[in-house]
């Protein structure tokens, strides 16, 4: 079986200015995300925000770029945004109305990152464990030091000791300095480039 893991976000509204969705605002998207896990569409779902995002964590046997899953996030992120402009909140719809009342950037649409794997239920496998990182008002170096300490610290990630993988992890990573932007392919990221790893504003992973 195929299983994908999908994580759509959206900022459509916020109590107060930038600062968090209401109760009822996560309520609505709850309430969609239960819906849609009794009738068959999603294995399973998982609502968070972070700052005034709200992000579904969902997984299900459709696919990547599935057109039903997208369809259900974005009518989702509709109901919520309905909510919102009942109750007069900050900013309701931003990420995707192009007339939202905000002072940010409108109607760019929600994120997605997705992935998909092999799932058997039957028979020892290995570990499945993943991780989503959710950040707001920030830039993707924020990323950098986290991503370090777990693939490249031992005193976070004891696996490292193992010697199938003593060689550690490469990260590809884009550099930032007065000459621009500049891509250095699979740089490996051990304890010399530690600092430069630090350097949010002008050193950004990508990927390990």
């Amino acid at each position: 079986m195929k299983l994908t893991i999908s994580v759509i976000k959206a900022d459509i509204g916020s109590v107060g200015g930038h600062t968090k969705p209401s109760a009822r605002m996560m309520a609505a998207v709850e309430g969609e995300v239960a819906k849609a896990i009794d009738n068959g569409l999603l294995i399973d779902g998982f609502v968070r925000h972070t700052g005034d995002d709200i992000a579904i964590i969902m997984t299900h046997t459709r696919g990547e770029g599935s057109s039903e899953v997208h369809q259900f996030a974005w009518k989702t992120f509709l109901a919520a945004t309905a909510v919102a402009k009942t109750s007069g909140l900050y900013g309701a719809g931003q990420d995707l109305l192009v007339d939202a009342p905000s002072g940010n950037v409108r109607g760019a649409g929600p994120a997605v990152a997705e992935l998909s794997f092999d799932h058997s239920l039957s028979g020892a496998r290995p570990a499945e464990s993943f991780m989503v990182f959710a950040a707001d008002k920030c830039g993707p170096g924020a990323y950098n030091l986290p991503l370090y300490l777990a693939f490249a610290d031992p005193m976070y990630c004891a696996g490292l000791m193992l010697p199938p993988m003593i060689k550690g992890f490469r990260f590809p990573y884009h550099r930032y300095g007065q000459h621009g932007r500049r891509q250095r392919d699979r740089t490996r990221c051990a304890r010399g480039r530690l600092p430069h790893c630090g350097a949010a504003s002008r050193q950004r992973a990508l990927r390990h």
